[in-house]
Formats: structure tokens, C-alpha cells, sequence
């Protein structure tokens, strides 16, 4: 029996050992592309001296917005100081029962308008659509019948008179360059047909006509870790992913898509909770199947401001419905797993978020309990295991202070003392801490994912800085 437990204990020992030495190295590898690419975009628009062109792509943005009342003024008022030509701002009131609806009408001065509403897209009943402007940019409020995100923002789509639409979220803010960079691939290629931005985190930030005026570390422990967190995840994987049109996610808080495609995709998919993967998802396999020519992007320049959860139960809530919609998405385009006809979005793109995401805690977990049963039997080198966790520990930190670091100093950022010292206090923090809470989070999950897969938690707001 010993000699079974041992064999058994040594190749799940391999497999976990091979897994994360792929899993840092992956990682490690994507940070570096990602900050040699921003450097390099940078240093060529100083050398092109930031030259303005006239061309502009007509922009609808979409905001869906459920209890808002605390934030959306301020989400509509940070677009009006956007360096952009052509859009309008729709914001789609998703049976709010606070004073979302009367605190717009007030704000904007909007009236009710008997326009027509075509119906593309099935959704909800709309009540009611209000309009107003401000400074030449035409803003409607579609008043609807509660039907969530994804019904929010088809009814957006229904509404929207551009050819392109931006998806973002009622806690967001747009930099004044924000539009201006997202579209730039989609004037310098024809094939691109949706583009995701930067989401950086906006606790502790304080924007004034649209630039940063004021950027720190919050002492919210949790709201740090999930900086670094963010910071890293945006200016690594996605970069790397980005090289061979390999995203299959496009933040729901920042995000720009081809009308058209998107129609014929019939929308955002309303049974689900992970409405922003699985639209990403669902144009990759439409495009594939129909023999399409397209290009889904990342533009690490365009940046949007969001809030990030304060308390643990929120994050907890936030996370939860981040790993479900990933759930929901692997099983439905599970067509992509090992399929040649996929190419790259198969055998790394879908083998990354089904190995590293959503496997990820299991693995986790296996990894766990074949240290205590090897402790058990005796079967455990301790000093080993005591440095390679600490050596794991630092190169986890180098890493992610080093993108945190990047991404600071290329957005020219200023940080103080306090600051710089808080990021090599917390990163630890967030490696042992955070990730663990997440792991627990998404087992949870799975455990209750009958009950909470088309469940929509509410979390808690701030009012923004703008």
C-alpha cells in the first residue's frame, strides 16, 4: 500500500511541480512582451510627435445601469470630457429601483420622446426613452423592464444609430484619449471587429477632465492586492494573446464592437452571467465557422477607470460570478478544446483559460492534499518544499511588482514613498492571500452553480472622482 501511495504521490508531485513552472513561466513571459510593447507604442508616438489625424469612427456607448444612483452621473459626466468627434451616450436603466431613472432626467435635463424603437434584438419591454444634450453629444436613457446586463445591452444595440458600440460600466470612467486610442486599429485595419481596453482600478484615483490629477495606493488592504492583481493580468496575458488574435475575453467594463457582426451574432447572450467572455467567444466561433476575416484586439493605451470591491464579501460575490460565466462559457464552446480548425485559439488561448482559470483550483487543491498525505507518510522533503514555496512566493512578487511598476511609470503616473512601499508590502499579500481566497471562491462556485448561474449579485458603489 506504501509503495502504491508513494508512486502515486510522486507523478501528482511532477505534474504539479511542471504546472506551475509553466504557469510562472507563461505568465512571466506574457509581463515582459506586454511591457516591452507599451514601451515600444510609446516611444513611437513621441517619435511621431503624437500627430492628430480628422478621422473619426462614429461611437455609441452603451451603459447598462441596475441601482446606480450613486455613480452614474458622474460615469455620463466623465464622457463629456472625451477627445472625440462623434458619439452619443446611451444609458439603458435596467429597472432600477432607486432614483437612477429621476436622478438622470434631472442631471441632463432629459425629456420623454416618442421615438420609434426597433427591435432587432428581443429583449425586455422598454417603458420609455428620454433624450437631452450637452455640448453637442445626444444622450437617451432607455427606461426598460429588468432583464439584467446582457438584455440591457441588447437594448442599447436596438437603440444605437453608429456603426460601432462601447460597451462600459455605470462605476467607469474614461481617460479624455480613451476612444480615441480604442479605435485606432479599427482605422488601420478593415478586418477588426471589436477591440478591449485597459481596465485599471479607480479607488484611490481622482480624474479631472478626463486625466488622472491624483494617483495613490488606497490603505484598503484587499482594494491594493486587487490593483496588482489587475495590473498585472491586463499588461500580461492579454498582450501575449493579442499577438495571434487570441483574446477570448474583452473586459465588460471597456469594450468596442462592430455593430454588424455582433447583430449577426444575435447579441449578448441573456442566460448568462459571463456576458462579456461569452460574446467574445461566440464571434471568434461565428467568424471561424463562416469563414470570415477578422481580428479581435487589445489596446492597452485606451484606459478605463473602475471600481474595485472594498469588502471582502463583495469580491467574494464579484469573483463568484467571474468563475460562473467562465463555466458557462468553457462547456458551451467546448467544440474549441484540441480542434485544429481553431488553430491558436485552441491550443493555447482555450487550453490557458481551461488549464490556468478554470481548472485552476482543483489543481490547487490536488496540489494541497498531496502535501499533507506525503507530510502523513513521512514522504515529505520540508526544506524543500519550505524553499520552493518561498522561491515561488518571489518570483511571483518580482513579477507582479514589475508590471504594477511598468504600467505606473508608462502611464506617467506619480508615486509617493508610502505608496512604493505599500506595493512590496502588499504583493506577498496578494500572492498567498488573495489567491487563496479566490481558490476557495471558485470551488465554491462549482459547488453551487444549479443555484447562482443566472444570479446577478448587486455590490456596493462609491461615489466617483471626476
Amino acid at each position: 500500500m506504501l509503495e502504491v501511495v508513494k508512486l502515486i504521490l510522486k507523478y501528482v508531485s511532477y505534474f504539479f511541480v511542471l504546472y506551475m513552472i509553466f504557469y510562472s513561466t507563461f505568465l512571466f513571459v506574457s509581463a515582459l512582451i506586454g511591457s516591452l510593447k507599451i514601451y515600444k507604442n510609446r516611444y513611437k508616438d513621441i517619435m511621431r510627435n503624437k500627430i492628430h489625424h480628422d478621422y473619426y469612427v462614429p461611437v455609441s456607448i452603451l451603459i447598462p445601469a441596475y441601482n446606480e444612483e450613486k455613480v452614474i452621473v458622474s460615469s455620463v459626466k466623465s464622457l463629456f470630457s472625451l477627445d472625440y468627434k462623434l458619439f452619443e451616450i446611451i444609458v439603458i436603466n435596467d429597472g432600477s429601483t432607486d432614483n437612477t431613472l429621476e436622478i438622470l432626467k434631472k442631471a441632463f435635463n432629459l425629456l420623454k420622446v416618442d421615438k420609434p424603437y426597433k427591435k432587432q434584438l428581443n429583449t425586455k419591454e422598454v417603458y420609455a426613452i428620454y433624450e437631452g444634450k450637452h455640448k453637442n453629444i445626444r444622450i437617451t436613457v432607455i427606461d426598460k423592464e429588468n432583464g439584467g446586463k446582457a438584455d440591457s445591452l441588447n437594448a442599447g444595440i436596438n437603440m444605437s444609430k453608429f456603426p460601432y458600440f462601447l460597451s462600459m460600466d455605470a462605476d467607469s470612467a474614461l481617460q479624455s484619449d480613451s476612444l480615441e486610442q480604442m479605435v485606432k486599429p479599427i482605422l488601420e485595419e478593415e478586418n477588426v471587429i471589436a477591440c478591449g481596453g485597459f481596465v485599471r482600478l479607480s479607488n484611490a484615483v481622482t480624474l479631472e477632465n478626463g486625466k488622472v490629477k491624483s494617483y495613490s495606493l488606497p490603505n484598503n488592504l484587499l482594494v491594493c492586492m486587487q490593483i496588482l492583481e489587475y495590473d498585472r493580468s491586463f499588461l500580461a496575458s492579454r498582450i501575449l494573446l493579442d499577438e495571434y488574435n487570441g483574446n477570448l475575453i474583452i473586459s465588460g467594463a471597456f469594450g468596442l464592437f462592430q455593430k454588424e457582426i455582433v447583430l449577426a451574432c444575435n447579441g449578448y447572450e441573456v442566460g448568462t452571467v459571463g456576458e462579456d467572455f461569452e460574446l467574445v467567444t461566440k464571434l471568434h466561433s461565428f467568424c471561424y465557422k463562416n469563414n470570415i476575416d477578422y481580428s479581435i484586439k487589445y489596446v492597452p493605451d485606451a484606459v478605463c477607470w473602475t471600481q474595485a470591491p472594498n469588502k471582502l464579501r463583495d469580491l467574494v460575490k464579484q469573483r463568484r460570478r467571474w468563475y460562473i460565466g467562465l463555466i458557462q462559457c468553457m462547456f458551451k464552446y467546448k467544440e474549441m478544446f484540441c480542434n485544429y480548425h481553431y488553430g491558436f485559439i485552441s491550443f493555447i488561448s482555450y487550453f490557458y483559460y481551461l488549464f490556468f482559470e478554470f481548472l485552476a483550483p482543483f489543481i490547487e487543491v490536488l496540489g494541497t492534499v498531496t502535501t499533507i498525505t506525503a507530510l502523513m507518510y513521512g514522504l515529505l522533503n520540508v526544506p524543500f518544499m519550505i524553499i520552493f514555496f518561498i522561491l515561488y512566493t518571489l518570483f511571483g512578487c518580482v513579477m507582479t511588482l514589475t508590471t504594477f511598476f511598468a504600467r505606473v511609470h508608462l502611464a506617467n503616473n506619480k508615486l509617493s514613498f508610502m505608496d512604493i512601499c505599500k506595493a512590496f508590502l502588499v504583493c506577498a499579500f496578494e500572492i498567498v492571500v488573495l489567491r487563496f481566497i479566490l481558490m476557495v471562491t471558485r470551488l465554491f462556485s462549482v459547488f453551487t452553480y444549479r443555484k447562482n448561474k443566472r444570479r446577478w449579485d448587486k455590490l456596493d458603489r462609491a461615489e466617483f472622482k471626476v
